[in-house]
C-alpha cells in the first residue's frame, strides 16, 4: 500500500476529522472519529478492505490529513461542513446537480421574501425555510404568500434614509394592488413587518392562525364600510382555503415533527423526509444518495440525517427516524444548539408515530422504484443516429456499443494506438484504452492494428468483458484487412468490423473491394466521423506525451543527481517539457522539493539545451 504504516502511530487518539488524500492531493473519502487513530487504522485491516469501495479507495490515499476537535459535536459540525465543500468521491452523498432550492426572507427593514439556490446558510443572517426537492410545489406556496400577502417584488434595499431621500419610486405593483409602497413611505415598517411574521408562521404551516388573522382584518374592514378592502382579504381566506385542502391532517396533535427514512439498492438510495407542521402534512422532500454501495443501512441512514440536517434550519422539536442513531444524545445537542430549543429523536415502534415512518418509508421505496425504472427507460431508448446508422450498415442489431481504434506514429518513433467506447453514440470515457506498439519495429500501421486489435478482445474473451456491437477502424482497405485477421484468430468474425477511410469519409466492409455507398449527409456517417476523430485525438495526445517524457528523460539523463526515482518525481509534477522550461526556479523548487543546487542544474540544461 502506498500509505507509510508509519504515520498512522502519529494520528492522535483524539476525536475529529480524517481526510484520506491520493497523490494528487485531491481528497478521496472525509470522515469523522470519537478516537481518531482507532478510525484510521481500521482502514487498513483484512477485514477492513474486503468491502469493495475500501478495496478501490485504500489503495490510493497517499497522504492523511486530521482535524483535531473538542467533542464529537464539534467533529460532526467539521465533517457535514467540508463534504459539503469538498464532495468527495467515496462519500455517502446527497446528490443534486445543483444546490437545493430554499425560501429566503431577507434581513432588511423591509424584508424581501423570494426563492434561492445557496451553499453555505451560516454565512448572513437572512432567514431560511427549506431546503425543498419538490420545486413545482416551492413555487405553488411562493404563488400562494403573494396572492394572501402585498409583498415588494423589488430589488431595492428600502430604509428610512431612502423614503426620505425619495430615492425609489413606486411601481406598477403598487397600483394594481400588489404592493402597498413601502419604497415611499406609504407602509409603515412595522405594518410591513407584521405582514412578514405572518408570512413565518404561514411557512411553518400555522394556517389557522394566519387565517384567523385575515379573518379578524376583514370584520374590521367591513364594520369601517371599507368594503373593497373587506373583499381583498375575503380572496385571502379563499387562498388560504384552497392551499390548506392540499394539506393532509397526518397527526392528531399539534406538534411539529420532521420523520426521515430511505430505501436503498445496490447502486443508490433515496432519502425522504415528512415536514409535519401542527399536525398538517406541509411537504415532502425527497433526495438521491450516491456512494451507498457495500456501506450497511446505519452508516448509510446517519450520513444522510447528518447532511440533511446541515443542510436546513428549519428544524422541528421533534424528529422521528426509522433506525436508531447512534450516540443520539450528542446529534440531539448539535441540532438543538442550531434552534436554541431542545430537540427529541425518536424511533416509534408502535402508534401513530409508527404509521408515519411507515408511510415515509414506503415513499421511499415508490420514489425508488421509479428511479430505478427511469434508468431502465433510458438504457433501453436507443438514439435515432445509431438507429439510422444501424439501416446505413445494413446491421441486424443496433449498434449501441461501438468500439474504435487508431494508430498514432510520428518518424517512426513511439507508435502508439487508442480505442475510444461509445455506448448509445455518446463517449464512455472511462473505457477509454491506449497501447504501447510492443512487437513492431519501425512504421507498420497494419501490422500495429492487427497487434492492438488482437491484444484489446483477447483480453475482453479473458476477462468474459462485453464485446462490442461494431468495431470501427480509423483507415481504409489495409487498415481493416489487418483487424480483421485478428478477429478472425479470435473467432469474433461475426462482429461487424468497418474501415472509415479519412480522404473521401468511404466506408469499408471486409472482403469487398468497393466502399460501401452511404449518404454523405446522413447522421449516422457523422457519428462514425465522430468517433473516428475522436480516436485519432486521444491516440495522439498519448504520443505526444510519450515523446514529451521521452525528450524530458533524453534532456535530463546527463544531469548529476538526476536519477530514476527524480526523473519520475519531475514527470508526475511536469506534464511537458514546454511547462518545465517556463517555469519558474521558486515554482520547480515549490513542486519538486529538491535542493537549490539540483534545481540549478536542471534550469541551466534546459538553458543549454534551447
Amino acid at each position: 500500500m502506498p500509505i507509510n504504516k508509519n504515520l498512522l502511530t502519529k494520528i492522535p487518539n483524539e476525536p475529529g476529522v480524517y481526510i484520506f488524500k491520493d497523490f494528487k492531493k485531491e481528497i478521496l473519502y472525509i470522515g469523522k472519529a470519537k478516537i481518531l487513530r482507532n478510525r484510521v487504522r481500521s482502514y487498513f485491516n483484512k477485514s477492513s478492505l474486503e468491502k469493495t469501495k475500501n478495496k478501490l479507495m485504500v489503495p490510493k490515499i497517499d497522504t492523511i490529513d486530521w482535524i483535531v476537535v473538542r467533542n464529537e459535536v464539534e467533529a460532526i459540525l467539521s465533517e457535514a461542513n467540508l463534504i459539503k465543500k469538498n464532495r468527495p468521491r467515496y462519500n455517502i452523498l446527497l446528490k443534486d446537480d445543483k444546490t437545493f432550492p430554499y425560501i429566503q426572507i431577507t434581513n432588511e427593514p423591509y424584508p424581501r421574501v423570494m426563492i434561492v439556490r445557496k451553499n453555505n446558510l451560516s454565512k448572513d443572517k437572512h432567514l431560511y425555510f427549506g431546503p425543498y426537492s419538490d420545486v413545482s410545489y416551492l413555487r405553488k406556496t411562493m404563488k400562494v404568500i403573494h396572492k394572501i400577502f402585498q409583498l415588494r417584488t423589488c430589488s431595492f434595499y428600502i430604509d428610512d434614509r431612502s423614503i426620505e431621500k425619495k430615492e425609489i419610486k413606486i411601481c406598477l405593483d403598487y397600483h394594481i394592488k400588489k404592493c402597498n409602497g413601502p419604497c415611499e413611505g406609504l407602509e409603515s415598517q412595522i405594518s410591513y413587518n407584521r405582514m412578514i411574521d405572518k408570512i413565518k408562521e404561514f411557512l411553518k404551516g400555522k394556517n389557522k392562525e394566519v387565517k384567523d388573522y385575515i379573518e379578524s382584518m376583514m370584520i374590521q374592514s367591513s364594520k369601517k364600510l371599507r368594503f373593497e378592502l373587506a373583499a381583498k382579504y375575503r380572496d385571502q381566506l379563499i387562498a388560504i382555503d384552497s392551499f390548506s385542502k392540499k394539506q393532509k391532517k397526518v397527526a392528531n396533535d399539534f406538534k411539529n415533527r420532521d420523520v426521515l427514512a430511505l430505501a436503498i439498492d445496490g447502486s443508490g438510495g433515496i432519502g425522504v423526509v415528512l415536514r409535519i407542521r401542527n399536525g398538517l402534512l406541509i411537504g415532502k422532500e425527497n433526495f438521491k444518495l450516491s456512494g451507498v454501495k457495500d456501506e450497511n443501512l446505519n452508516t448509510i441512514f446517519l450520513e444522510y440525517f447528518i447532511q440533511y440536517y446541515h443542510s436546513t434550519k428549519d428544524i422541528p422539536e421533534e424528529i422521528l427516524t426509522m433506525l436508531s442513531v447512534e450516540n443520539v444524545k450528542e446529534y440531539e445537542c448539535w441540532l438543538s444548539n442550531i434552534i436554541k430549543k431542545k430537540i427529541k429523536i425518536i424511533v416509534p415502534k408502535i402508534g401513530e408515530k409508527k404509521s408515519l415512518i411507515d408511510l415515509a418509508i414506503k415513499n421511499a421505496k415508490l420514489i425508488l422504484g421509479k428511479e430505478n425504472l427511469k434508468k431502465i427507460k433510458i438504457r433501453e431508448k436507443i438514439p435515432k443516429q445509431v438507429q439510422i446508422l444501424k439501416n446505413d450498415l445494413n446491421m441486424k442489431i443496433p449498434p449501441r456499443r461501438i468500439e474504435a481504434f487508431d494508430i498514432s506514429n510520428i518518424q517512426g518513433s513511439n507508435s502508439v494506438a487508442s480505442m475510444v467506447c461509445f455506448i448509445d453514440g455518446k463517449p464512455r470515457k472511462k473505457e477509454y484504452r491506449k497501447y504501447k506498439i510492443k512487437t513492431v519495429r519501425g512504421i507498420d500501421d497494419f501490422k500495429s492494428m492487427e497487434e492492438v486489435v488482437f491484444r484489446r478482445y483477447n483480453r475482453v474473451m479473458n476477462e468474459k468483458s462485453q464485446l462490442p456491437d461494431l468495431i470501427l477502424i480509423d483507415g481504409g482497405k489495409g487498415q481493416l484487412n489487418s483487424a480483421t485477421r485478428s478477429l478472425n484468430k479470435l473467432g469474433l468474425n461475426y462482429i461487424t468490423i468497418i474501415g472509415l477511410a479519412k480522404r473521401l469519409e468511404d466506408v469499408f466492409f471486409p472482403g469487398f473491394k468497393n466502399p460501401q455507398n452511404i449518404s454523405k449527409k446522413s447522421p449516422g456517417l457523422f457519428l462514425l466521423k465522430y468517433i473516428r476523430d475522436e480516436a485519432h485525438r486521444f491516440a495522439l495526445s498519448f504520443h505526444r506525451k510519450l515523446r514529451s517524457k521521452s525528450m524530458i528523460k533524453s534532456i535530463l539523463d546527463d544531469i548529476p543527481g538526476i536519477g530514476p526515482k527524480r526523473r519520475d518525481i519531475i514527470w508526475k509534477n511536469f506534464s511537458s517539457i514546454d511547462e518545465l522550461r517556463n517555469s519558474t526556479i521558486k515554482d520547480i523548487q515549490k513542486r519538486l522539493k529538491f535542493s537549490e543546487k539540483v534545481i540549478q542544474k536542471i534550469v541551466d540544461r534546459f538553458k543549454d539545451s534551447d
